[in-house]
């Protein structure tokens, strides 16, 4: 029944007529639908009849065949309500995938009806506003600027073999790592049975079993016939040993993945993400397993991230491409004059380059000390040059092979599954950008620009900021205080509110990213009002229901016969949370009313205070309450 079919068109592989051939000769994809990405990284889905495609198919190119209603998706402020349509544009560089419903097999074929998905530009009043548009519009211009750099400075220090001449074109490769939990539908686990796996550390790299197996194996094969070329999936630090029932099948699974695959170029790197989340979610529910891409699905166990990697080669008139992070010596010097611009870069405007990583109430609750996710803006590059290592502490790390320069890039360690990839990658590689030309223009050596990256904090440079140092080789959770950290790397944001004001308080490390034109500001300013929309919503209307949940579920539990002085002292405590948490009186108003009647009257800052009061106190009531169950004895 799968035999013979088509899963991708790659790009540049067929023309127009050729696509056309192949269509006909494929009569099961019945189905073609444009794939734009708002400003959230949400992807647009519609079912147009295949005959449709073909009929028109050039106007599908030029953005005329199909239109769209921009004030459904998270394009705020730019498509109103008044001016909302949207014409869909083409994508024809970037590969284009065939989605099978494998529950709907087409009478005809026997084979399952397909849906051609063609990755798509949104152009509102004839401008591009989409996240596609600007991902692969900034790379021409951090193309264009890169290229000028050579041609300006001839000589680049480290990378003195590169003739400025003999550079053709510039190439950006990015790859992500996907992390995400799986489990039966309707199980839990208790976050006391999950966090002691962790710590033993009997899961990571476990063999899977069961359908877990099965549905890995199911997606690690599919993957391969998309093209995206997957190089590893196992388990992850998170999970619990499943339970086998009476009929001999696993059930209680809730385990943590990961699936790794190819790098890319950058633009059908986020594209491949994409439709490698689609393959999981498939194959995992083929198998009745439930898949969440949630950056902290189970607040006190390892969250989920997705290690975004990225990295700049030079491809030469010759055919021959150059990596311009790798300096000439790879046992003498860890970076280029580039690699340190490109580290230094995204250190120094990170302020502004966080709130598009971690733009939800989510992706906050992940980036939290003792994890291994990152809290602190700062980078390791390892303790020697001639011997690589890896701090899985900091921010955004260099991996590098001292024997194999074109593996050097850097690891950036805060996006998670749903980080919209493709804003993610402009704003990184834009604020590289900036950090490049500092470090060619100002014609320093290779030790100096070393010195720069590594000063101490309060130590003047020529880029980097004064009262901020910027690298550490130490265990940056354990081998410094909250307070060391806060004063050596910045404070990192609590909430979304407080992540977005750094868009305000730093307009000058905006600048950079939206020089060019491609990162607009009113694409930013966009970006931002999307996602303060939806933190106040899923602050009202999803986050206190499910603390309240919390609040009622915490009951009397003791007697006055069986109760000890202990059960007394924790109740009262308990209680005084669940009141102090959900119940007014008189004299005093509650944390749940008080949020809301901060985000009513626009007052974001006592919301967003209010917001961290809440976390801590929902969590002090969830131990207390535990440790009070465990306590209790049947009289």
């Amino acid at each position: 029944m799968t035999k013979d079919l088509v899963y991708v068109i790659p790009a540049g592989k067929y023309g127009k007529e050729e696509i056309l051939n192949l269509l006909t000769n494929h009569p099961e994809i019945k189905f073609a639908s444009l794939v734009g990405i708002d400003l959230a990284g949400n992807d647009t889905d519609e079912k147009i009849p295949i005959g449709l495609f073909m009929e028109d198919m050039e106007n599908f190119y030029d953005g005329s065949a199909v239109q769209t209603d921009g004030s459904s998706v998270v394009l705020t402020g730019i498509a109103t309500l008044n001016n909302a349509k949207l014409d869909m544009l083409a994508d024809a560089s970037v590969n284009w995938f065939v989605d099978y419903n494998y529950e709907h097999i087409d009478e005809e074929t026997g084979k399952p009806v397909g849906t051609l998905r063609i990755p798509a530009f949104l152009v509102h009043n004839g401008l591009r506003v989409d996240s596609r548009s600007i991902l692969a519009q900034s790379m021409e211009y951090i193309k264009a600027e890169i290229k000028a750099l050579f041609q300006s400075n001839g000589k680049i220090a480290g990378l003195e073999h590169i003739n400025a001449a003999d550079v053709d074109d510039i190439l950006f490769t990015a790859a992500t790592e996907l992390e995400f939990w799986v489990k039966t539908p309707a199980n839990k686990a208790e976050v006391e049975e999950l966090s002691a796996s962790q710590v033993l550390q009997e899961q990571y790299w476990q063999r899977t079993r069961g359908n877990v197996r099965t549905a890995m194996e199911q997606a690690i094969l599919m993957m391969s016939k998309y093209g995206l070329e997957p190089e590893m999936g196992h388990k992850e630090v998170g999970g619990v040993k499943a339970q086998i029932d009476e009929t001999g099948h696993l059930n209680h699974v809730m385990e943590q993945l990961e699936i790794d695959w190819k790098f890319s170029n950058a633009l059908q790197c986020a594209d491949n993400e994409l439709q490698a989340r689609i393959i999981v979610k498939e194959a995992f529910r083929a198998n009745g397993l439930e898949v969440t891409f949630k950056a902290k699905p189970i607040i006190g166990v390892a969250g989920s991230g997705e290690h975004t990697h990225v990295g700049i080669a030079a491809k030469l008139k010759s055919g021959k491409v150059v990596n311009l992070f790798s300096p000439s010596d790879m046992k003498e010097y860890f970076l280029s004059a580039i690699g340190y611009g490109a580290i230094m870069g995204l250190l120094k405007h990170y302020e502004v380059i966080n709130p598009f990583i971690s733009s939800t109430n989510d992706s906050l609750n992940r980036l939290k000390p003792g994890f291994e996710a990152p809290v602190c803006i700062v980078t390791s590059l390892g303790h020697t040059p001639a011997v690589p290592s890896r701090n899985r502490t900091i921010l955004a790390g260099l991996v590098r092979d001292v024997n194999n320069p074109m593996a050097t890039r850097f690891e950036v360690r805060s996006p998670n599954p749903y980080t919209n990839t493709y804003i993610a990658i402009t704003a990184i590689y834009m604020s590289m950008l900036d950090g490049i030309k500092a470090a060619v223009n100002s014609g320093k050596t290779i030790a100096e620009l070393d010195a720069e990256l590594s000063k101490e904090a309060g130590q003047e440079g020529f880029y980097l900021e004064t009262e901020r140092a910027y690298r550490s080789e130490h265990d940056v959770f354990d081998d410094y205080s909250a307070e060391e950290r806060n004063r050596l790397f910045g404070k990192p944001p609590a909430t979304v509110w407080e992540n977005m004001q750094n868009i305000e308080k730093y307009p000058e490390k905006v600048k950079t990213l939206t020089i060019g034109g491609s990162f607009r500001p009113e694409l930013v300013k966009a970006f931002v009002a999307g996602a303060l929309v939806r933190w106040k919503t899923e602050l009202l209307n999803r986050i206190i229901p499910e603390n309240l949940g919390v609040v009622k579920e915490a009951v009397l539990l003791h007697n006055a016969d069986c109760a000890s002085d202990l059960d007394l002292s924790n109740w009262d405590k308990i209680n005084a949370l669940r009141v102090g948490l959900a119940k007014d009186c008189l004299s005093q108003k509650c944390i749940f009313t008080r949020i809301k009647e901060a985000v009513q009257a626009g007052d974001y800052d006592t919301a967003s205070a209010l917001q961290i009061e809440m976390a801590d106190k929902v969590n002090e009531l969830k131990v207390l309450y535990r440790e009070y169950k465990k306590n209790m004895i049947h009289c």
